[in-house]
């Protein structure tokens, strides 16, 4: 089988589905991944072959800073669409993938499924649709009918149009036929509203990351501090947080991505390590709580690990992850404009201090463990190819008829 896998290039969109890729090709599946380069050496990693695409996304590695959202935003995505798609067409011209695999953002691979009547299954790092979603969530999506995003629905009309996709934009940004959520039931928010027929959930699918680095188990307790990779450029915040943690017996651990530089925090004590960029699945493994900016990726890092979190929403989705944190018991909502030395302290020992807290941690993390993951998500994107499994089944002396 060959799938094609789509999506745009930011960290929270590629790496949640790696472990997939790496699970298909484990099965004898051949997978193509369009990426920029910055993201190639990550996707061979699976056994994928990177498809190198030129992109003007912007890259937070270079300084580069994302919107918060609203129209600007759907125009970025949309403009890569265009430029992804034809990308991808032209490099597969003489190819036609068994499957296409796409998130929310991979709009290039989802018209090009529809072109090319492929089957098609979205692969999604967050949450989903439920009954009624588009009523309940309407204020937060009001920008889309502006006049303003009026006129984007237009233009993506135009270029749905253009390419022969066969469907207009309220239907290609609707609910896919048919979805895989890569993220704990417990971030799902109205779950027992969730059609279980078009979705599927497989909990996270945490892959191996030995390649990322290591990190030494501390001799004090550990705190990680991190606001993922787009919306890091917080001076004040991290000044809080060195202050906050400084002389309590804890080691911290600072990720502050590239916007913040050493001379921005200050003198820096040695209780406290400050790292761009850290390996944070194995820095999650030796931490005893986690401030996070809920970005979903985090969010259900922190569960697979059962570490109590303390979560800080910067943008977009993360304010209802962190309304989900504090919902289910293994930790804190600290709004970012109530965050000081004081009131990040006092929150950070209380979640690592709390029994009952620990006791959901411990919970949602043997929930998380036992979901399927990578495994289950493969299953559903095989059974959209039934000549698939049997392709598989080779491989390891047929399945007996279990499938």
């Amino acid at each position: 089988m060959h799938v094609l896998m789509s999506t745009t290039a930011a960290h929270g969109h590629v790496h949640p589905n790696l472990p997939v890729m790496a699970e298909l090709v484990a099965r004898g599946h051949r997978v193509t991944y369009p990426v920029p380069e910055r993201f190639a050496e990550a996707v061979a990693a699976t056994g994928a072959t990177p498809l190198r695409i030129r992109t003007d996304l912007p890259d937070p590695a270079k300084g580069e800073q994302w919107p918060d959202g609203g129209i600007e935003a759907m125009r970025l995505f949309s403009a890569e669409a265009r430029s992804a798609y034809d990308q991808i067409a032209d490099a597969l011209q003489y190819e036609h993938p068994d499957v296409v695999c796409y998130d929310g953002s991979g709009w290039a691979g989802h018209a090009f499924s529809r072109v090319r009547g492929i089957p098609r299954v979205e692969l999604s790092p967050h949450m989903v649709a439920w009954d009624g979603f588009e009523t309940d969530m309407a204020e937060a999506f009001a920008f889309l009918e502006t006049p303003e995003g009026l006129a984007w629905r237009g233009e993506l009309d135009a270029w749905l149009d253009e390419v022969g996709a066969g469907v207009g934009n309220r239907e290609f940004l609707g609910r896919p036929d048919r979805s895989v959520a890569l993220i704990p039931e417990a971030m799902q928010p109205e779950l027992d509203r969730v059609d279980r027929d078009r979705y599927t959930f497989v909990g996270p699918v945490i892959g191996d990351r030995s390649h990322q680095g290591l990190w030494p188990k501390p001799k004090a307790p550990l705190l990680l501090v991190s606001l993922g990779s787009a919306y890091t450029d917080r001076p004040q915040f991290w000044r809080a947080a060195v202050e906050a943690m400084t002389g309590t017996g804890w080691q911290t651990v600072l990720a502050t991505g590239p916007h913040v530089a050493p001379a921005d925090l200050g003198a820096v004590p040695d209780d406290v390590t400050v790292r761009e960029w850290v390996p944070q699945l194995a820095v999650l493994a030796h931490a005893s709580a986690f401030v996070t900016h809920a970005g979903m990726g985090g969010c259900t890092e922190g569960l697979w690990h059962g570490v109590p979190m303390v979560a800080v929403p910067q943008a977009v989705d993360q304010f209802g992850n962190a309304d989900r944190i504090a919902a289910l018991g293994v930790g804190e909502h600290l709004p970012a404009d109530a965050v000081t030395p004081e009131t990040l302290r006092e929150a950070v020992l209380r979640v690592s201090s709390s029994e009952e807290v620990a006791r959901r941690c411990a919970e949602e993390k043997a929930t998380a463990r036992a979901a399927g993951g990578a495994a289950a998500a493969a299953d559903v994107v095989e059974g959209l190819v039934p000549s698939a499994l049997c392709a598989a089944c080779a491989l390891v002396g047929g399945c007996g008829g279990r499938r």
